[in-house]
């Protein structure tokens, strides 16, 4: 076997276990089993960690012993392949660097955590300590699927409400203390020694009812006790009014693309114009492309340019065609969406729609019009819209020298 067959059989291995152990790819049966398989080892090896705390089942120290060290290894042999899969993860970037961002990224923490305690069972509390967070492994499951998506659109739409909220919080919670103090401090100094003594009761009064370890004992702290209990209320309704509204409109956005729109997803690929290429030098709407295909974006430089029909095609420019039926699986989604008669869209200009910053209208076909939009163009019932939009990853894709 030639040296070029060899290389060329080591990559689709490795492409192969890269599609597996990537995590939400439906359609594909035995990436799909690893996900599963994987989500059970972490529930056992949870499992186990709670129970070896019971004295009662010391007697069973040994299984769960083994248990646990079958579950790590899976783990680090899972690590691994990622590690050496990381380079298809981060197309754009070295090997080296590839690895380098898998290790300092969310999923490459989380798995280093999981497997350092398994090490240092018997050294540092904080290794142990840090067996708490193979928990956390399981939010990677759940990360490419709907529940946790809507959760995480939540609370990005509505951090700086959030945020705000938070800050309330904490001015009232330091304006409770220093409150306290003042009616309290000479009932019992003991107690309420200075303003920072009474953070922890202002906590417990403001988020609960009070936990009943410090309490005041004069008229005018019980005065401010009630008054603070009220406020409390109002406290833990507002950040609780900001998420509740997020997940209704979250939700409502969903039944209304399913109710009153067709979304399909559309393939993408993207040429790169060489030295010589027929197409350098020409308007977009010279070139020759290909029947079923749409010029989408050009990547020039570190610019994003959306053409239209006079944009120049130079050379070195990266061309991004979309085509139909793909599901993308490295941040970049290309999605059409025909408008039903009764969409929220309906009659409004693009500028004004409710779409995430890191979504773009590429193009919009009306009866058999093709049409580029800028902010003020109306959107209508049967519209066919392209849209674009990019997760905060690197722009990945299928690159095509031609």
């Amino acid at each position: 076997m030639s040296k070029d067959n060899q290389d060329s059989k080591y990559l689709k291995i490795k492409k192969r276990i890269f599609d597996i152990i990537q995590i939400g790819n439906k359609s594909d049966f035995i990436s799909r089993f690893f996900d599963i398989f994987i989500a059970v080892v972490i529930i056992l090896n949870i499992l186990v960690m709670f129970l070896e705390t019971f004295s009662e089942l010391q007697a069973y120290d040994e299984v769960f012993y083994w248990i646990e060290y079958v579950t790590v290894s899976i783990f680090i042999v899972e690590y691994i392949l990622r590690i050496w899969t990381a380079d298809l993860l981060y197309p754009n970037v070295s090997r080296i660097r590839a690895i380098g961002r898998f290790l300092i990224s969310f999923d490459g923490i989380i798995d280093l955590l999981t497997i350092l305690p398994f090490f240092f069972l018997s050294g540092f509390v904080v290794f142990r300590m840090l067996r708490v967070v193979r928990i956390f492994h399981l939010f990677r499951i759940n990360s490419r699927y709907d529940s946790f998506n809507v959760i995480k659109n939540v609370l990005l739409d509505k951090k700086n409400q959030i945020i705000s909220s938070v800050f309330i919080i904490i001015i009232l919670m330091l304006a409770s203390s220093l409150g306290i103090y003042a009616a309290e401090n000479e009932a019992q100094p003991t107690v309420f020694k200075n303003a920072f003594s009474g953070i922890w009761w202002a906590v417990s009064t403001l988020l609960t009812v009070g936990y009943g370890d410090i309490y005041p004992v004069t008229i005018m702290g019980q005065i401010m006790a009630i008054i603070i209990a009220f406020l409390g209320v109002g406290v833990v309704a507002i950040p609780t009014g900001i998420i509740s509204a997020g997940f209704v409109e979250q939700y409502t956005k969903m039944k209304n693309n399913d109710m009153f729109a067709k979304e399909v997803a559309i393939q993408f690929v993207t040429i790169r114009i060489t030295k010589g290429h027929n197409w350098e030098n020409h308007m977009v709407k010279e070139a020759k492309v290909p029947q079923g295909l749409v010029v989408i974006l050009i990547l020039r430089g570190n610019d994003t340019i959306v053409p239209d029909g006079n944009t120049l095609i130079k050379q070195g420019d990266k061309l991004l065609l979309g085509a139909e039926s793909y599901v993308d699986e490295l941040g970049v989604k290309l999605n059409e969406i025909t408008i039903d008669d009764e969409h929220p869209w309906v009659g409004q200009q693009v500028k004004d729609l409710d779409i995430s910053r890191l979504t773009t209208i590429v193009s919009i076909s009306r009866k058999h019009k093709m049409i580029i939009p800028h902010g003020e163009t109306l959107i209508k019932a049967n519209d066919q819209i392209l849209i674009y939009s990019k997760s905060k990853e690197d722009f990945g894709g299928t690159e095509i020298v031609l």
